[in-house]
């Protein structure tokens, strides 16, 4: 009789394939957000992408015969995941408007180590000296790639930081959302928030819309789309395994993203973004590693 595998290995082996997957549609929706953003304004490009993706999950909710509005909707943990959802895009967009998309990207790999020390924290999951001090090793990949003090430091560089604790918050909160919320009605709230999050940005630079041509409205259909499909992924990741066995996965992002970098906008990778990325990757799979190894 051929063994089963263990509930949790399982749950484990599915999250991770729901990230991956997560990861690689999120590196074309920030492909299409960016190719956007030589066009329209940033403020314009969130609201329009918040709109749309929550009028596909309003019309997915409303095809699962889901309410869109339910009591656990102002629960604590989904209050905190709005305030993080707004942070995050909001200022990751601007980084990937404003600096190279494979910069950006490479410092958001940094989000699962938060995650993880933030599962520890939050949630009690185990996580042992070792993957603290990884967490720490990844955070310096952070500080190469960013280069504070230096002639090359970038204050734009900073943006993408902000929005990968965003990010790491967001995804923390999703997992003590309450579970009869399903993944539907989380992306439905969660690109609500990005309609705040863009509103507040065109406010503060005061620049007015721009009407879009055609090829910009197929990069901002390419982006709602794929965002969807990438958020219901990543909601099913999050809500699928262990955080800590689930969450260092992210980091193939870093892969596709500084792909479309150098292919599509011709970016250049630096000696010092290389080394730091070497760095969160190898901190990333030593995570990954020494949580199976617990097991």
């Amino acid at each position: 009789m051929p063994t089963m595998i263990p509930i949790d290995r399982r749950a484990n082996l599915m999250g991770s394939i729901w990230m991956i997957a997560a990861m690689a549609i999120f590196a074309v929706e920030d492909a299409f957000l960016k190719a956007a953003s030589t066009v329209l304004p940033v403020g314009q490009i969130l609201m329009i992408f918040g709109l749309g993706g929550a009028a596909l999950f309003a019309c997915l909710a409303r095809l699962n015969n889901e309410p869109l509005f339910v009591p656990e909707i102002l629960s604590l943990p989904m209050r905190i995941r709005v305030v993080f959802e707004i942070a995050g895009r909001l200022f990751y967009v601007l980084a990937i408007a404003l600096t190279p998309l494979s910069a950006a990207t490479v410092i958001l790999q940094a989000t699962p180590l938060v995650v993880v020390a933030g599962a520890a924290l939050v949630f009690g999951e185990k996580v042992g000296w070792r993957r603290w001090f990884a967490i720490f090793i990844g955070l310096i990949g952070v500080v190469v790639i960013v280069q504070p003090g230096t002639d090359s430091f970038s204050a734009l560089s900073i943006l993408a930081v902000i929005g990968m604790i965003g990010f790491a918050g967001r995804d923390l909160a999703s997992r003590a959302a309450p579970a009869t919320l399903s993944t539907v009605i989380l992306g439905l709230y969660g690109f609500l928030a990005i309609v705040a999050a863009g509103a507040l940005i065109a406010v503060w630079q005061g620049v007015p819309f721009v009407g879009p041509d055609v090829g910009t409205c197929f990069y901002l259909l390419g982006a709602i789309l794929a965002g969807v499909v990438a958020y219901s992924c990543l909601m099913k990741a999050m809500r699928t395994g262990e955080v800590s066995a689930v969450t260092p996965f992210r980091y193939t992002r870093l892969l596709f993203g500084i792909t479309l970098g150098v292919v599509l906008f011709n970016e250049q990778l630096s000696p010092t973004m290389i080394l730091g990325s070497g760095l969160i990757v190898f901190s990333g799979l030593f995570i990954l590693w020494r949580g199976k190894s617990a097991r």
